[in-house]
């Protein structure tokens, strides 16, 4: 597949690599696994020498022989033998004295595994040595707790060291419809909304299926639910490092929200865990979930749903942790047929996300939300998008079925709202699959 989109991303980073020939760079990417990273990395520099090293889980001897050969290799410095990482670090700085070049350290949270105090040396060797260093360091990571914790705890000591700092998202939906175009130009809604559905824009999980062809609706989930999926297994790879020995507790409340039990108390009757640090850290520490309020509740309102941030995680625990039995087993027809029953409910839900996506795409508001007051539906707003500069307000119900759709029910619903925004533009509208 093609590179795609991440042109400011690109620009931003090429401007970085030119500005690391007068000044040392500390460039710092996460995001989560197989959104792109690497392969944005590698396209972006471009200009001068780069040093790619993927930091694994071994010991800090094997890691600095492995770090000196490739430096050896790509730059024709030999550094001799090391086994202290920040030492080698500082040999590597050394060389950019007098050359310039990119250095990338790729997964760079794994070296905590080799001892506790590496990210403390790494500092001193850092600011030791960047005022006459012309190195463009690029760290990144996909473990989000622990990239966070390194560059965002005021403890740790490599906080403030970033001179640059860059979350690689999912591609948007405008990328979608143009991979869509170039792959499968007859493409229909429905392909476009399962291509969203199970993928939420993340660049690995695309290419897996442009690549084997899967492009349609039935293909997709066909594919997604085949003997040896790539997607099988991929949630459980994902997190597990995230959570540690906790993961169990964490994969019950995910599994709870993917089902529809958004509430603590509707998480905590569905698990049995008192969910609520789980929740925070899941928020806060992980980036995982949405904690929500209706449009114009108060902060201290009690009426939050949370939900999982992530379109392919929601379909995993969903879907492929639910019924891991069937998984398990080889019972991937059955499985097939589930998600066949329940698409049509479970799509229409995927398809309010798409929709709220796109008007938060189009850069025009500075708010885009839903509304509710019971989780009956009788009460819901389904697309509710702000802009406060202009004063205009759209309030959208979104269905599948066009015909299902009625606006007057909307404008009764949101006779509380209108009363905030008087002297404001405000628009109804009505969204279905037709509108993708």
């Amino acid at each position: 597949m093609k590179f795609y989109d991440r042109e400011k991303e690109m620009a931003a980073l090429r401007k970085i690599e030119a500005l690391s020939g007068q000044h040392a760079q500390m460039t710092v990417i996460t995001g989560r696994r197989r959104i792109g990273k690497t392969t944005l990395i590698k396209k972006s520099f471009t200009d001068i020498p780069f040093v790619y090293f993927f930091v694994g889980k071994k010991s800090e001897t094997l890691l600095c022989g492995e770090l000196a050969e490739i430096v050896r290799e790509t730059l024709g410095e030999d550094l001799g033998s090391f086994s202290d990482f920040p030492r080698l670090l500082g040999a590597i700085m050394g060389i950019a004295k007098h050359r310039n070049f990119t250095l990338v350290l790729d997964e760079f949270q794994n070296l905590s595994h080799s001892r506790e105090s590496i990210f403390s040396d790494i500092q001193n060797v850092w600011d030791a040595n960047k005022e006459d260093s012309r190195i463009n360091l690029v760290v990144c990571g996909s473990i989000y707790s622990k990239m966070k914790k390194i560059f965002d705890d005021k403890e740790e000591p490599l906080y403030g060291r970033a001179t640059a700092r860059f979350k690689i998202r999912p591609f948007t939906i405008e990328t979608l419809k143009e991979i869509m175009r170039d792959n499968n130009p007859d493409y229909t809604n429905e392909d476009l909304l399962v291509m969203y559905m199970i993928t939420g824009g993340v660049a690995k999980y695309v290419e897996q299926l442009v690549t084997r062809g899967a492009l349609t609706k039935d293909g997709i989930i066909r594919d997604v639910l085949s003997v040896g999926s790539y997607f099988l297994d991929e949630g459980q790879e994902m997190l597990r490092d995230e959570f540690g020995k906790d993961y169990g507790n964490y994969f019950s409340i995910l599994s709870a929200l993917a089902t529809g039990e958004t509430s603590r108390g509707e998480i905590k009757s569905y698990t049995g865990v008192e969910a609520g640090g789980y929740l925070d850290k899941l928020e806060n520490d992980y980036g995982i979930i949405d904690r929500r309020r209706p449009y114009l509740a108060g902060e201290k309102s009690k009426n939050v749903e949370y939900s999982i941030a992530d379109n392919f995680l929601n379909f995993w625990f969903r879907f492929i942790y639910r019924y891991r039995s069937a998984v398990e087993v080889g019972n991937l027809d059955w499985l097939t047929a589930k998600v066949m029953a329940d698409y049509d409910s479970y799509s229409g839900l995927v398809l309010e996300r798409y929709f709220r996506q796109s008007y938060a795409e189009t850069g025009r508001y500075n708010l885009v939300t839903n509304y509710w007051k019971k989780k009956d539906g009788k009460d819901e707003i389904d697309l509710i998008a702000v802009n406060e500069a202009d004063k205009e307000l759209v309030l959208g119900e979104i269905k599948r079925n066009p015909e299902k759709i009625n606006l007057n029910e909307v404008k009764e619903k949101a006779k509380g709202i209108v009363l905030h925004h008087k002297k404001w533009d405000i628009r109804y509208i009505g969204l279905s699959l037709e509108d993708m």
